[in-house]
């Protein structure tokens, strides 16, 4: 997913480079991909940076490594029936955006944000687990992040707090906003009703899921109904969540969603401020030789 500008970031961050030779985020994740077995790439984007896209991200730029395609995220790109509220501007969300990606699936495939890096071993996982459900349905995944490793030093982040029953089965998401490490080392997040403690080890989903395809329809059907609720329509910035599909499906039992464990760590940049430490990161694993340093040669 790479149709969100950065806001918070203040630029193009999917496109910044943080390697030793421009290599950005993206790149780092699609190479650790590709060596986990994925052979597909599907930039989900917009139109208005197409161009760049395009010009950056070739075939060739890949070395002829890996398939990509491009599809586009855009705000009327609804189901039949439906249309924009006047004054909306705001994306529809995440899941909104993995179902512009379903022309080009056909495969379990997994999900990931352009700007965050997880880190080698969360692709490997999950390329196993997606092996072992190829030509099922409702077999959900994700690699689960522990909250102390996903936070910035910068400003606050949202993460999606996850309930595990023993099993290792997903039971449930939930959206936490303005989380942040307070002055005396606890971390919170702020609601309307306060700020309320989360521990260090809280499983949380950073946004690598793996899904059958069957997802797709599944998402088609719960966004009609999410676009038929006026509160969402009258509510100019709610958003169609991954999260809010996968609770869905679990609770009506349409699908169930395995919570993987690896070693993998995660960092990211929310913010400018993030950038040199992504940098100082990436060189480090440079010279541990997880990566080379020309990473597409």
């Amino acid at each position: 997913m790479a149709a969100g500008m950065g806001s918070r970031y203040g630029s193009l961050k999917q496109m910044d480079g943080v390697g030793p030779n421009g290599e950005a985020i993206i790149d780092y994740s699609i190479y650790d991909a590709v060596r986990a077995g994925f052979g597909k790439v599907v930039f989900i984007i917009r139109h208005s940076f197409e161009k760049e896209f395009r010009e950056i991200f070739t075939p060739e730029h890949f070395g002829g490594k890996v398939e990509i395609e491009f599809v586009f995220q855009e705000l009327e790109y609804l189901p039949e029936g439906f249309s924009v509220p006047e004054g909306r501007e705001k994306p529809w969300g995440t899941c909104h955006a993995v179902m512009m990606a379903a022309p080009a699936v056909n495969a379990p495939f997994a999900v990931i944000n352009s700007d965050d890096f997880y880190g080698r071993e969360g692709y490997a996982v999950l390329a196993d687990y997606l092996r072992s459900v190829d030509g099922q349905t409702g077999k959900y995944s994700m690699v689960g992040y522990s909250l102390h490793n996903t936070l910035s030093d910068y400003g606050t982040v949202s993460r999606g707090e996850c309930s595990v029953n023993a099993e290792g089965n997903l039971t449930s998401i939930v959206e936490r906003t303005a989380i942040q490490r307070m002055p005396d080392g606890r971390i919170v997040y702020k609601d309307a009703e306060g700020l309320h403690e989360l521990a260090e080890d809280t499983v949380v989903s950073m946004n690598l899921f793996g899904f059958t395809p069957d997802f797709f329809a599944e998402s088609d059907t719960l966004f009609r109904k999410f676009l038929s609720d006026p509160a969402n329509m009258a509510n100019l910035k709610s958003e169609f969540f991954i999260p809010l599909c996968v609770n869905t499906l679990i609770s009506e039992k349409k699908a169930s969603l395995k919570v993987l464990n690896s070693d993998a760590q995660w960092f990211g940049v929310t913010y400018k401020e993030d950038r040199p430490f992504v940098v100082e990161r990436i060189k480090r694993l440079i010279e541990a030789g997880v990566y080379p340093e020309h990473l597409w040669k």
